[in-house]
């Protein structure tokens, strides 16, 4: 079994009257549960170079319902249809649309892989006390 969900969603960058559209990946790794990570192209950008945003899936999940987050990134719905991301460094802020449908998808799919609240522990507690105890 796979322990990796990437998907791809269409993101609407809010940078003038006119929101293109994107292709944008979202992906989900059991070996770090708690977060996700949205990746953008390089045609998304300013600079032109692919950026890659990770956050809490909990804030994911939240900001469907109702405004979500105080730091680089916040999470809003708008509407039924759209969700919000902004996204917050030092050189700017992005604004992005998501189809809800796809992140409600996307998030049953990182559910099926680790339940929100029963992810596996990030740390090998096994390993962590035998290195401690030097191995004996």
């Amino acid at each position: 079994m796979s322990t990796v969900i990437e998907q791809a969603v269409r993101a609407r960058v809010v940078a003038t009257a006119a929101m293109p559209t994107v292709e944008a990946t979202l992906r989900y790794d059991l070996s770090d549960p708690y977060a996700v990570r949205i990746d953008f192209p390089a045609s998304a950008t300013l600079e032109g170079t692919e950026v890659t945003w990770v956050f809490a899936r909990d804030l994911l999940s939240e900001g469907l319902r109702e405004a979500a987050g105080l730091g680089d990134v916040r999470v809003r719905p708008y509407g039924y249809e759209r969700t919000v991301l902004e996204f917050h460094a030092p050189e700017g802020m992005a604004v992005v649309h998501l189809y809800s449908a796809e992140l409600r998808l996307f998030l049953r799919r990182t559910d099926s892989l680790a339940p929100r609240g029963a992810e596996p522990p990030r740390v090998d507690l096994d390993r962590c006390l035998a290195e401690l105890m030097g191995n004996g």
